[in-house]
This record gives C-alpha cells, sequence and structure tokens, in this order.
C-alpha cells in the first residue's frame, strides 16, 4: 500500500509541473504549431513609434508582442510624435530598467540626439522604418536599422501604375500623376522617386508629374489638402495615377478626388504598406486600386527578437536590413493579409 500510495503522488507530481494546456493558446509567429509563452526573463525592451493610432504601427507592435511572449521579455510601447516626446520615452524606458530601444523616429534628423541619449543611459540602440540622420544629413550607418527596399518597392508602383493605365485604354501622354510627397525623410522621398522612375520609363511625359508636398504624413485631413492643391490646379486632367510614400497619402488623393465627384474608375491610387488601404479594397469600386503589402510581421517580431538576442547573447543585428513588398490588390488583399497574419 504504502509503494502504490508512493507512485500514485509522483505521477500526481509530475502532472502538477507539467501543468495543463490552454484551451486556446496563441498561434505561433511563422509556424503551425501553438505557441508557449516562455518563463519570464529580466529583459526589457523599449519600442517606440511615431505614431500609435497608425495602422502599421499598430501591427508592428502586435508581432513585437509575439516576440515578448515567446521569450519571455517585457515590451514597453510608447508613442512619441516630436523631440520632447523621443527624450520622455527614452527616459520612461531607462527608468523601468530597459536594456534596449527599438524606434521609429517622428524626424529623422534627431539621430545625434537619439544615439547620445541611448548612450547616456546604456540602452543599446536598433532602429526600424526611417533611418536615423547625422548632422550632416547622411544615414547613421554605424546605427543598427531594418527598413524597406525603398527604391525598388516604389519602383514596383510606378510600373503596377503605369500597366492598369494602359489595361484600362488610357493615353499615358494625357495622364497626370498625383504625387504627395514626403521628401524629408530619405526612406519616403526614395519610393516616390521609384515610383516616377518607373513612369517615366513606361512614357508618362515629365510635364504630367504634379507634386505636392504632404507636410504631416500622420494626417490624412493634411494629404486631402496636399492633393485638392493638385486637383484645383490642373481640372484638365481627366485620368489620374497618384502615389505616395504610403496608403495614407494615395488615400487622401483619393478622398479629394471624391470630394471633387471625380469617378473612381478615373483614378488609379497605389499605396504602400496594405495596412491603411485595406478597407478601400473591401469596397466595390474606389480611386485606391492597390498597394505594396510590408512585412509588419518582421519589422515588429524580427526587430523584438533582434534586440532580444543582442541583449540576452550579445549578438549584435546586422547594421543593414532591408524588406521587400507584395503587391495586393482587390482580387488577392484578402489572402495575402491573412498569411501576413494582419487579418
Amino acid at each position: 500500500m504504502k509503494r502504490r500510495y508512493f507512485l500514485m503522488m509522483a505521477a500526481l507530481g509530475a502532472l502538477t509541473l507539467t501543468g495543463c494546456p490552454s484551451s486556446n493558446p496563441p498561434a505561433a509567429s511563422g509556424g503551425d504549431k501553438p505557441a508557449v509563452d516562455a518563463p519570464k526573463s529580466d529583459v526589457k525592451i523599449g519600442f517606440v513609434v511615431k505614431d500609435s493610432a497608425e495602422p502599421w504601427f499598430q501591427t508592428e507592435w502586435k508581432f513585437a508582442d509575439e516576440a515578448a511572449k515567446k521569450y519571455g521579455f517585457t515590451l514597453i510601447k510608447i508613442e512619441a510624435k516630436d523631440a520632447e516626446g523621443v527624450d520622455s520615452a527614452i527616459n520612461n524606458i531607462a527608468t523601468q530598467g530597459a536594456q534596449g530601444l527599438i524606434i521609429c523616429t517622428p524626424d529623422t534628423k534627431l539621430g545625434a540626439t537619439i544615439v547620445a541619449k541611448c548612450k547616456e543611459k546604456n540602452l543599446k540602440l536598433l532602429t526600424v522604418d526611417d533611418r536615423l540622420l547625422g548632422p550632416d544629413g547622411k544615414p547613421l550607418t554605424d546605427v543598427a536599422y531594418l527598413g524597406i527596399s525603398a527604391s525598388e518597392i516604389g519602383k514596383s508602383v510606378g510600373t503596377a501604375l503605369a500597366e492598369e493605365a494602359k489595361k484600362r485604354g488610357w493615353n499615358l501622354a494625357e495622364v497626370g500623376a498625383a504625387v504627395l510627397t514626403v521628401d524629408e525623410i530619405e526612406s519616403c522621398k526614395q519610393r516616390t522617386d521609384g515610383a516616377s522612375e518607373s513612369l517615366k520609363a513606361a512614357g508618362l511625359p515629365e510635364k504630367n508629374f504634379f507634386l505636392s508636398a504632404w507636410k504631416k504624413p500622420q494626417q490624412m485631413e493634411t494629404a486631402v489638402n496636399a492633393a485638392n492643391i493638385i486637383l484645383t490646379q490642373h481640372p484638365e486632367i481627366k485620368h489620374w495615377v497618384a502615389y505616395s510614400s504610403n496608403d495614407d497619402g494615395v488615400l487622401g488623393f483619393v478622398r479629394a478626388t471624391e470630394q471633387k465627384s471625380i469617378a473612381p474608375e478615373n483614378v488609379i491610387g497605389i499605396g504602400i504598406n496594405g495596412t491603411s488601404g485595406k478597407d478601400d479594397l473591401k469596397k466595390a469600386k474606389t480611386g485606391f486600386h492597390a498597394s505594396v503589402l510590408l512585412s509588419a510581421r518582421t519589422h515588429g517580431f524580427s526587430t523584438a527578437e533582434a534586440m532580444y538576442n543582442w541583449i540576452k547573447d550579445g549578438k549584435e543585428p546586422a547594421k543593414e536590413t532591408y524588406t521587400k513588398g507584395t503587391l495586393i490588390d482587390r482580387a488577392n488583399f484578402a489572402e495575402k493579409l491573412k498569411e501576413e497574419g494582419i487579418e
């Protein structure tokens, strides 16, 4: 009897130690097996974005949270809209005992300030999306950075615009290109310059490119205002192709054409990032035709994972990492978003 009792208690103890699986465990990042949350570690990582209301940054944070669950570290998420916000965010993160910072800065010219502040607070630094610039306006190549292949993605936008215009039977000599620019951010400039390059190669005349500066790229209202300048100055244009640094700029142009009762079949807008434009793609017809879907999973999960490995194991991330995109439209957007883990 004593031997039976001992065996029974040992079995019960084993069950207690292994625990019971969750009835609805979270999905594993990048795999088919359910993820199991790692034991809590003492690693803390700050992840600062310039606009927490923007779907792209919300999705980045979502996947960074997945990395935190997988590896057991604490993720501190903070929005910083300006220089003061960045300074406050870094102080906050350091006070909470973080060892590393991932940031998409609201102003790339804050590069030297951010680097100095992180050194002062003993924070490892990894930048995402928008690259930090030094006092000379050149990229800080000694700071780890993960971004998109901006120029190549821009070229793919221009090629897709030209192909769709030709498919609709438009004469490129009569088509206007509406470009909402954010030239103060190098990555944004590379996107629009790349698209313009492809459109020119396809035969769109130089005189048919109409640029309007998008002053506050986090605000849809300012995108509409920038678009209205172009539309008001060029009422003679009947067919439009539109592009910008992201979905929101293109959506601003589309909303402006709707306000002026320009039919959606006369507008071809192609965005970049795929998160803000998805609602328009769910509609039967708008001037928003497609987007280049970027990998928010990579920008969120992989940066957080790289920072964790750097803090825990001393494995420093590559100084430059670039991601590509996938063209999505009404025919394939639902499938592609699901593949990316967004919907």
